[in-house]
């Protein structure tokens, strides 16, 4: 049976939960992180403001991207893209104090509508929308993370301060004042039997290409009736791919293009100034 609470009482309780309230708030607004403070799965360092410029430049970071920063810490990276590159960006951080320490830094710089700083666990967080994503994590994070990562869209720059992805080499590295600092483009998936048509002045030719794939390093075979002619300077770029053979002619023809899902289709041309356009579909 319910009992009715004295007025006096609920007046009270009502007082003590807004002391409660207003203190945590209070405590909220004092926080202050530290180096080396423990968090879900690293410990805080910041990332210096030098490091911090270094990454959004190798990314080549522009108004029109959507950067993501991953374990955001106070937010100095999704507000750097935001405010210095002008790009939208989105931190992502487990620990809510830092989360609230990084939107009020947010707040202060300015750009609180255009740089969000979330509460989320990365594992679980939906980034897959991000065209440049930036990593200050552990070696066995990274490989963790590695897998979600490949399957982003091809051309997704991804760039981490200090630690790598082991066998994945990175595209481009730099030091900044002894920091190392690592690029990689996600690749496009290119590796199979492909259907090659060319078409130029000299009509059309039809052939096949063999392609073996690890990470952006590619290497493969174009079939030229009973010739295998290796592939000269095979090289994937995100979604960008080149590479050149000799023909049964002894002429070189270059090929760039670019990789959609299960079809590529480019530009070629030979070492003699013929040119022409060609297509592949995946078998």
């Amino acid at each position: 049976m319910l009992r009715a609470i004295p007025k006096g009482i609920l007046s009270a309780f009502a007082a003590a939960l807004l002391v409660t309230a207003s203190a945590a708030y209070a405590q909220q607004k004092d926080f202050k992180p530290h180096v080396g403070q423990q968090g879900k799965d690293v410990v805080w360092v910041p990332t210096p403001d030098d490091v911090v410029e270094r990454m959004l430049n190798m990314a080549q970071t522009k108004p029109e991207d959507y950067v993501v920063d991953l374990g955001a810490g106070d937010g100095k990276i999704a507000i750097a893209a935001a405010k210095k590159f002008g790009a939208r960006s989105l931190g992502i951080e487990y620990n809510p104090d830092m989360v609230a320490h990084a939107q009020r830094n947010a707040q202060a710089a300015g750009v609180l509508g255009k740089a969000q700083i979330v509460q989320g666990d990365i594992f679980v967080s939906d980034f897959t929308q991000a065209t440049v994503l930036t990593m200050y994590l552990l070696p066995s994070i990274n490989m963790k993370l590695r897998p979600q990562i490949l399957a982003m869209r091809p051309g997704t720059r991804v760039v981490a301060h200090a630690f790598n992805m082991e066998d994945w080499e990175a595209d481009e590295s730099s030091d900044v004042d002894g920091r190392r600092v690592y690029l990689w483009i996600v690749p496009a998936s290119v590796a199979g039997r492909w259907a090659m048509e060319l078409s130029g002045a000299g009509g059309s030719e039809k052939l096949s290409l063999n392609l073996d794939q690890r990470f952006q390093k590619v290497e493969g075979v174009a079939y030229l009736g009973s010739i295998l002619a290796g592939l000269r300077e095979p090289r994937l770029s995100g979604f960008r791919i080149s590479f050149a053979y000799v023909d049964n002619h002894g002429v070189r023809r270059d090929f760039t293009g670019r990789v959609t899902g299960g079809t590529m289709e480019g530009s070629f041309r030979t070492d003699g100034g013929a040119e022409g356009r060609w297509t592949a579909t995946k078998k």
